[in-house]
């Protein structure tokens, strides 16, 4: 069964910076893609952004120029560096990998709160 576990979220005033974490029970060189997707209290959850096996990034629009993606393949960990962070980025924040065959697997995701 594969886990996807986040970590980093919490409290930060508008402009601060919050790094994420997911961390995988499984070797992450075995997703085509892994990524980060939020939902915020009333709202749709929404892709912010995804890293495929080879390295390519995409970003939502609303993110970009603030937040990257990485991945660490050694440590089966995919992050997301979050800058500017605004109040809207406020969400849940939740982990996806996608394998080859089959549908994605999901994390119970983090918090993020942008307040002053």
């Amino acid at each position: 069964q594969v886990q996807l576990v986040e970590s980093g979220g919490g409290l930060v005033q508008p402009g601060g910076s919050l790094r994420l974490s997911c961390a995988a029970s499984v070797m992450i060189s075995s997703f085509n893609t892994m990524g980060w997707y939020r939902q915020a209290p009333g709202k749709q959850r929404e892709r912010v952004a995804d890293i495929t096996r080879g390295g390519s990034t995409n970003y939502a629009d609303s993110v970009k120029g603030r937040f990257t993606i990485s991945r660490d393949n050694a440590k089966n960990t995919v992050y997301l560096q979050m800058n500017s962070l605004k109040p809207e980025d406020a969400a849940v924040y939740i982990c996806n990998a996608w394998p080859v065959v089959g549908s994605p697997f999901w994390g119970q995701g983090t918090q993020v709160t942008v307040s002053s």
